[in-house]
């Protein structure tokens, strides 16, 4: 379950609206800004472009700019509509940076990913990743991922316990790598 309540954030639909209310004659124009690698990765990049009226447009001047990224296949939208969902939070960011963020900076389409990723998070099964990787520099950035996302702390000793397993035996303690958080591979005080 998400950390925070939905419902406390604002939808882009209510942000657009609010702008057209105001700004009747404004423009919010998006660029899709895929490169080729991102494409092969499953990601798409678009930026909105907020303007005020139809002049500002044709001078090049919008009131406000906003990025936003998306993954194929992450959440319900991204299994058919990635593209269009990363244009709606592009346009939400451009909407904040305008000054139309509502009670929370933050879209509720934007949050939303968030609980997207803190759910798929606790479906990783970080120790059978961990058996797939072969050295310590390896498991360490696993361990830090594993961290971020909130590994239980039984997670991150068994992938410490793997990361031991792993490391050279012949090497002195001094310069054996280690994983963040061991005792391993740590300098001692004294000189």
């Amino acid at each position: 379950m998400a950390r925070f309540n939905l419902a406390d954030y604002e939808t882009v639909e209510d942000r657009l609206k609010r702008f057209f209310q105001d700004s009747p004659d404004g423009r919010i124009i998006t660029e899709n800004e895929t490169i080729p690698e991102y494409r092969s990765e499953k990601i798409w990049v678009v930026k909105a472009l907020v303007f005020l009226s139809g002049e500002d447009l044709e001078r090049g001047c919008p009131k406000a700019t906003g990025h936003a990224f998306e993954i194929d296949g992450t959440g319900m939208a991204n299994q058919s509509s990635a593209l269009e969902n990363c244009e709606t939070s592009a346009i939400g960011r451009a909407l904040a940076n305008a000054g139309y963020s509502g009670n929370k900076r933050t879209s509720r389409e934007e949050m939303e990913k968030v609980a997207r990723f803190e759910e798929k998070a606790k479906q990783i099964d970080w120790l059978a990743e961990a058996e797939k990787l072969q050295n310590v520099d390896q498991l360490r950035v696993l361990w830090a991922e594993a961290s971020k996302q909130g590994a239980s702390p039984e997670v991150l000793e068994k992938l410490k316990a793997h990361a031991t397993a792993l490391s050279p035996a012949g090497l002195s303690e001094r310069a054996q790598p280690s994983v963040p958080g061991s005792s391993k591979g740590k300098r001692s005080a004294a000189k």
